[in-house]
């Protein structure tokens, strides 16, 4: 197949990192290379794909932390969202495009679990990469009812502007399984099936009685 794609794990809480690449043109994107970039530019080279670029979802460290070495190792610029707390080589705008060969990243700005934030989707693959905003089942951490309410109307745009049928690989290993799909989120994650904002806030409050009535992780 032309369209590469591994869901890597990186170490740390049970971190995610992404390699993306066309094969045939020998290209490919890096995202969130945390806590190992070796093991990340190995997978590269293994797939014989030349790092163009490496992405963040957010600039948290653990997320973060590998851009060094990731450069180091594939001389690769570093692309954040805007206000992302580190370095980097360009800050991606909200519906920016990062080509890789034939493929290309559609841009999201989604802020909440922080303001740098942002979720991409892979044109014409239904893939969607959703960092620390959506996991399996759950959603990202916020630090006062502000954040929370950024992080609802984040959520809401995917639901609007992503397909059902798009597959959602977030940041961390939190849920059931490794992997979802909007649809499957809109209809069983808890958090996305509140009403409104209101209960969106309430149950980020009752979680962790929520998650020992329910028996979740």
């Amino acid at each position: 197949m032309r369209f590469v794609f591994e869901q890597l794990r990186l170490g740390g809480d049970r971190n995610f990192g992404y390699l993306l690449g066309d094969r045939e043109a020998g290209e490919g994107v890096l995202i969130d290379p945390s806590f190992d970039p070796a093991a990340a530019a190995g997978r590269a080279r293994a797939q014989g794909l030349r790092i163009t670029a490496i992405l963040n979802t957010h600039g948290h460290a653990d997320h973060a932390n590998g851009n060094a070495g990731a450069q180091v190792l594939t001389g690769a610029p570093v692309l954040g969202g805007p206000g992302h707390p580190g370095p980097v080589d360009r800050t991606l705008a909200d519906g920016e495009r990062v080509t890789f060969g034939a493929f290309a990243l559609k841009t999201w700005r989604v802020p909440g679990h922080c303001p740098d934030h942002l979720a991409f989707l892979v044109l014409g693959q239904h893939a969607g990469i959703t960092g620390d905003l959506l996991f399996v089942g759950k959603v990202g951490g916020t630090m006062n009812d502000a954040d929370a309410r950024t992080e609802w109307d984040s959520l809401q745009r995917l639901l609007r502007e992503w397909p059902p049928e798009t597959t959602v690989w977030p940041g961390h290993d939190y849920g059931a399984r490794p992997s979802s799909t909007m649809a499957w989120e809109r209809a069983c994650n808890p958090f996305l099936q509140c009403r409104d904002v209101e209960a969106f806030i309430a149950l980020k409050a009752e979680w962790p009685a929520f998650k020992a009535e329910h028996g979740l992780r």
